[in-house]
């Protein structure tokens, strides 16, 4: 376990290095391909050519692109100096560079978009995998009877709407008209537990909503094709209790195309739910991304890559760790 652990953290590092790269080099280079030069996006039109080369020198974009991402991956966990001649400005790590829109430093700004991002993911993910889990295996269960026929409908209804159209619904109806749920205009770490809640309760319910039916559907489908296995019916036939067989053996087994797809759609929420941040105006990364793009803020919109990067990359080597613990047949192979 500890080599497998070993070589899926060097294939997690090689990737986010590719990604970045790979990333980097779009960002930085569609820009000259277009005929812009960073400098002016980062400087406004209004200042003057010298002031201009002065800021090409001390960013490092008169250098070879790899030398700028060395420079750039150096900064992370080592900081960074930017320099002209004796104008020298210090960015602690982890240093992504400095904003265009903000000039302050980008770890600033997802510093505090992170921790409303992760409880968005976090209150989400648990509504949907217990809501959605439990829906489909009670429809298994039951099928073909009226509440499988119901809970499908409704899955069928969540999977088909989108979440700004959702959002847009819930905000109107429990929001405006019934009053029943606040929302703050911002969140910060400095605010209550009370405040967050109350911000986030309405986002969680609609995002756990649309994912929730998504693997209802997909839990009914995997719990199907289990309790037909062979090993099901030898279970039944030695006298093991219903509860057991369901608990024990079918969902342990169903289990794992659904972690697959958890672990998939927790690391792209935990790099930035655009549309739902959008929608109920949260300041996570979902929402710094867009405002980035409209700004053509590059070193935020590199910034919020690299998160999205780790974070799927992370959420997938737990859950091929994970594998191990739910299905023996895993450990076995």
């Amino acid at each position: 376990m500890l080599a497998y652990l070993i070589r899926r953290l060097i294939a997690v590092v090689i990737m986010v290095l590719v990604v970045l790269l790979a990333t980097f080099t779009v960002f930085f280079m569609l820009p000259k391909w277009a005929g812009q030069d960073i400098a002016v996006l980062f400087a406004g039109k209004a200042t003057g050519a010298e002031q201009i080369e002065g800021i090409r020198t001390k960013l490092g974009l008169s250098d070879p692109l790899l030398v700028q991402f060395w420079d750039f991956i150096k900064g992370i966990p080592m900081g960074r100096d930017y320099v002209n001649g004796s104008d020298v400005t210090h960015c602690p790590a982890p240093c992504f560079g400095y904003s265009f829109r903000t000039e302050a430093p980008v770890w600033e700004t997802l510093k505090d978009a992170l921790p409303v991002t992760g409880a968005l993911a976090a209150g989400a993910c648990v509504l949907w995998l217990a809501g959605g889990v439990a829906t489909g295996v009670i429809s298994a269960l039951r099928r073909g009877t009226i509440w499988d026929r119901a809970a499908m409908t409704t899955a069928l209804g969540g999977v088909s709407l989108p979440v700004f159209f959702t959002g847009m619904i819930a905000m109107g109806v429990f929001v405006h008209q019934l009053g029943w749920v606040k929302i703050a205009d911002s969140l910060s770490t400095d605010d209550s537990a009370g405040v967050w809640l109350q911000t986030l309760i309405l986002p969680w319910i609609v995002l756990a909503f649309l994912n929730a039916a998504m693997y209802a559907r997909l839990t009914r489908a995997t719990m199907l094709e289990v309790l037909g296995e062979d090993y099901i019916r030898t279970a039944r036939a030695k006298g093991l209790g219903e509860s057991v067989v369901i608990r024990k053996h079918a969902l342990r087994s169903a289990m794992t195309p659904i972690l697959t797809v958890f672990g998939l759609d927790l690391g792209v929420l935990m790099g930035g739910a655009v549309l739902t941040e959008s929608t109920f105006n949260l300041p996570g990364l979902g929402l710094e991304a867009v405002r980035a793009i409209s700004s053509k803020d590059l070193p935020v919109i590199l910034g919020v890559t690299l998160c999205a990067a780790l974070a799927i990359a992370v959420a997938n080597l737990v859950v091929d760790l994970m594998y191990a613990v739910i299905d023996p047949r895993v450990r076995l192979g």
